[in-house]
């Protein structure tokens, strides 16, 4: 019988190492952008100059798609063995830590082994299959669009998902009585937790994602949704490889990327906030 969680196809890896970069790991990760942006200007005519602006976060844009090749490249050559341990790890790293054992609701994405994501199948097992009092309530990712339009949807068992073009599990918008399942940004309580994905890390809480922008934008509606209803900011955790840690000041910012609290590594919790250093001590 096949694992619900797997839905690796070699059809879901196209394009991730298609075009070839002509740069070194050491190269990438010796650049130190700037954190500055190019600020828009009056002419004499009045009108606002954002060439400065542009010009630079072009600069960026393909820093980070350089930086992407290579944690690709690195991802694709990890030993199986060693991937396998290090998710085993993580996950267990997770579930036994306080902030998880005491999430009452949380946002988790699927991982999907062809994008040699961190497994999260133990995680979301372990959550599904809770029958206690305490069980939590489970949101997952489904993409809308190709306008970075994303949604979290409740389930409450792995029969609520369904594969999509990609061969990526995600749930179905209704379930099996036909009734819309709970979007996260209309629940009326909080979650407590994101565990999230991403291609490269640092420790000073910089994700660089794969450069389709939908969980930037979907943790700045979060983000904003809290303020306005006065909900705590969820924890934002990312969950990481050994090989996807890269030195501080090698993912460049730009206005739009949001940072995680804290880092998930098969060597332990890496607290970045002040939020995240409060609960890990």
């Amino acid at each position: 019988m096949t694992n619900p969680w797997t839905v690796a196809t070699s059809a879901t890896a196209v394009g991730l190492s298609s075009t070839r970069f002509f740069f070194t790991r050491s190269a990438i990760l010796r650049r130190q952008p700037s954190p500055c942006y190019g600020v828009a200007t009056m002419s004499a005519t009045g009108e606002q100059n954002f060439s400065s602006d542009a010009a630079h976060l072009e600069t960026i844009f393909k820093q980070k798609k350089a930086l992407r090749s290579v944690v690709k490249r690195d991802l694709k050559s990890m030993d199986p063995t060693l991937r396998s341990q290090e998710d085993e790890a993580i996950q267990r790293i997770v579930m036994e830590a306080p902030w998880f054992k005491a999430c009452k609701r949380l946002c988790a994405y699927i991982s999907c082994s062809a994008l040699r994501e961190v497994d999260t199948t133990r995680i979301l097992s372990h959550i599904l299959g809770s029958h206690s009092e305490m069980q939590k309530k489970l949101f997952v990712p489904r993409v809308e669009d190709r306008n970075r339009n994303m949604r979290m949807l409740h389930i409450s068992s792995t029969n609520d998902l369904i594969a999509n073009s990609m061969d990526i599990l995600e749930p179905a918008p209704v379930d099996a009585d036909g009734n819309e399942r709970e979007d996260v940004l209309f629940a009326n309580e909080p979650v407590d937790l994101f565990l999230l994905p991403g291609l490269a890390f640092d420790k000073a809480g910089r994700r660089l994602g794969r450069g389709g922008g939908y969980y930037d934008t979907f943790l700045s509606r979060y983000q904003e949704l809290a303020m306005e209803r006065n909900w705590k900011q969820p924890l934002k955790i990312a969950l990481c490889y050994s090989v996807q840690i890269v030195d501080e000041g090698t993912i460049p910012l730009t206005p739009n990327d949001i940072l995680v609290d804290a880092l998930v590594s098969p060597s332990g919790v890496i607290p970045i906030s002040p939020a995240a250093l409060e609960i890990h001590h």
